[in-house]
């Protein structure tokens, strides 16, 4: 038994494996960047839903550091690593490239064990698939990483590297502030400048074009206020100094396609950015996993690639399998340890 964990900045997801297949799946809101307390609650409320687990082994990978709670990355990976091996104990094994580290061990090599989440998705990939492109459009985030020969074929490794080489792209289809896709939309037949505040956020879109499932939202709102539709194309119509009065509920959904429109494209241009940078042949696949899925398979569509839902490459079914998509890298790093104990207790049996 093995329970793999991927602590955000927003979110702890976990997965837990038995036997070698994904059995559940568990997404919990984290505000880390308001104290290390929030991780003290999100683990315990993933604990408690998994009280059979308690001896599991841990598999933990992390993008958490990142959060503007630690004064940089090194002091935020050492926090959580050391948070972390507290409450599991000393069968936590922290993910750091082909490695498996324990606690002292991954404070001393902090920078393998920073932000490699996405790594670890695209290795069990690469275990599954000789090539593909894994893209990952998460709540905040989008990964984009190119497979080939079943190895990963990335070129950058840190956040900084692969934000330059395009495999990284900060955008989400559930935090990210809708000033940052566009500068100028279209609203009723013409185009209007967009205000640089944050007044509504990408959940807002995909809430209204009925894309966004509900268990994926989260977060509070820009707001603080509903979740419902007329609440929602009031923070639309705001970040075009508008009320929701102003116009039908078609008109704000038409607001919210046009950003839809303008996120899209930004994310496509990194994907031809990535895809022209890489040997992938064109008739390999996309491999799509994170909430926003959807966008996924629009933009593989358009490239004209057979697209494969992450949870296709695992051993889960039901609601686990669509949780296990969303929650990729938690799924992923708990598979790569349940899969290292197996081989190395073949090997024994073995007599090697």
């Amino acid at each position: 038994m093995v329970v793999g964990w991927d602590v955000g900045g927003a979110h702890l997801k976990a997965a837990l494996v038995e036997r070698g297949a994904v059995a559940d799946v568990m997404q919990v809101p984290c505000t880390l960047w308001l104290g290390l307390e929030a991780i003290d609650a999100a683990l315990a409320s993933v604990r408690a839903r998994w009280p059979h687990a308690r001896y599991a082994r841990h598999a933990v990978t992390m993008t958490g550091e990142m959060v503007d709670l630690f004064p940089d990355r090194e002091a935020g990976v050492l926090a959580l690593v050391e948070r972390l091996a507290q409450v599991l104990g000393g069968t936590a094994h922290f993910f750091a490239e082909a490695a498996w580290l324990d606690a002292q061990q991954a404070a001393a090599d902090w920078q393998r064990v920073a932000s490699a989440n996405w790594l670890a998705s695209a290795a069990w990939v690469a275990q599954r698939v000789d090539a593909a492109l894994l893209i990952d459009i998460g709540s905040t985030t989008t990964d984009i990483v190119p497979i080939h020969r079943a190895a990963v074929a990335a070129h950058g490794k840190s956040d900084a590297r692969r934000l330059e080489t395009g495999e990284l792209v900060y955008q989400g289809v559930v935090r990210t502030p809708l000033c940052a896709l566009a500068q100028r939309v279209r609203f009723r037949g013409g185009e209007c400048n967009v205000m640089n505040e944050w007044f509504a956020t990408s959940a807002d879109v995909y809430r209204l074009t009925n894309e966004l499932d509900a268990g994926y939202d989260q977060h509070d709102t820009a707001d603080h206020r509903g979740k419902d539709r007329a609440a929602t194309c009031g923070r639309l119509a705001r970040m075009i100094g508008h009320d929701a009065g102003d116009a039908s509920e078609h008109a704000w959904l038409g607001l919210a396609r046009s950003f839809r429109t303008a996120q899209l494209d930004l994310i496509e241009q990194s994907v031809a950015r990535v895809l022209a940078a890489s040997t992938l042949a064109i008739d390999a696949p996309v491999v799509a996993a994170g909430c926003g899925d959807f966008l996924v398979r629009e933009i593989a569509d358009r490239l004209g690639r057979r697209c494969i839902d992450f949870d296709r490459l695992l051993d889960a079914s039901g609601a686990s399998a669509r949780w296990a998509r969303v929650c990729a890298p938690s799924a992923a790093v708990a598979l790569l340890l349940a899969s290292r104990h197996e081989t190395q207790s073949t090997r024994l049996a073995c007599g090697s």
